[in-house]
């Protein structure tokens, strides 16, 4: 019986992959067969993570690559391609902010919708076509959040911009049906992870904590099943879907 969540013979690129989520979702397709590609800013960050993958025995490579760049997601394509095509694209890579928005920078606005949102369509799109060209389709995952439809002082600009992304994955996943690309969206909640932990570690985001069912934050590998499952034959007829992963925090209560 083939294994539904084989990823063999298959190539991943996966933006923010050298660390917290994305490296997360790079050591679980990276155990069940795939070649995983991790773009990210920091070359010493990039060789670190890929050379903790080879050592159990993945395949990784890395690609330096900065989403909010135009010529550098091109560059960045052009070397990937050489070696082969993407089957998958993670569109992981973000920033937050957490300023009111009466106390918001227009420049920060900018930076946050410019990599949160204007970066995901330009590479998706990029990639989207290169899977539509010689007719093998492909899959994109877009990491989106519990913001994007739950609201939180402070986080304004980014939960908007999330928003965004969630309507935009719809969109995406209705027009490029008819290229065999599914496009599907991830929305967790809070895990552990570096661009997290200041927050989590406050008073406000330990109160937040005990006001979810499960009274705690999530683990990086706790992402794992829910990314196998999007990029993987198990979830072959998804399409336009978002998985919430939160522990239960979004779930309105009285």
């Amino acid at each position: 019986m083939t294994d539904i969540f084989d990823m063999t013979n298959k190539r991943v690129l996966i933006t923010g992959g050298a660390t917290g989520l994305g490296l997360a979702a790079a050591n679980a397709l990276s155990r069940f067969g795939a070649e995983v590609i991790l773009a990210a800013r920091r070359i010493d960050r990039i060789n670190e993570s890929v050379a903790a993958i080879a050592a159990r025995g993945g395949r990784a490579q890395g690609v330096v690559l900065d989403v909010s760049d135009a010529h550098s997601i091109a560059h960045a394509l052009e070397t990937i391609q050489e070696n082969g095509r993407i089957d998958v694209l993670i569109n992981n890579a973000g920033v937050v902010g957490d300023k009111l928005l009466i106390d918001e920078a227009d420049e920060d606005w900018d930076r946050i919708y410019n990599t949160n949102l204007r970066a995901i369509f330009t590479l998706s799109k990029a990639v989207a076509r290169l899977m539509a060209a010689d007719h093998a389709g492909g899959n994109i995952i877009n990491m989106a959040s519990i913001l994007g439809y739950t609201t939180q002082k402070g986080t304004a600009t980014y939960a908007s911009a999330k928003a965004a992304l969630i309507q935009l994955t719809r969109s995406m996943a209705v027009e490029w049906a008819r290229y065999n690309v599914r496009v599907n969206a991830i929305a967790p909640g809070y895990f552990r992870t570096e661009l997290a932990d200041d927050f989590l570690d406050s008073e406000v985001g330990q109160n937040m904590i005990k006001r979810a069912p499960l009274r705690r934050t999530g683990t990086p590998h706790e992402l794992e099943g829910v990314v196998l499952l999007l990029a993987s034959a198990a979830g072959g007829y998804m399409t336009g879907s978002v998985v919430t992963v939160d522990g239960g925090l979004s779930i309105p209560q009285i």
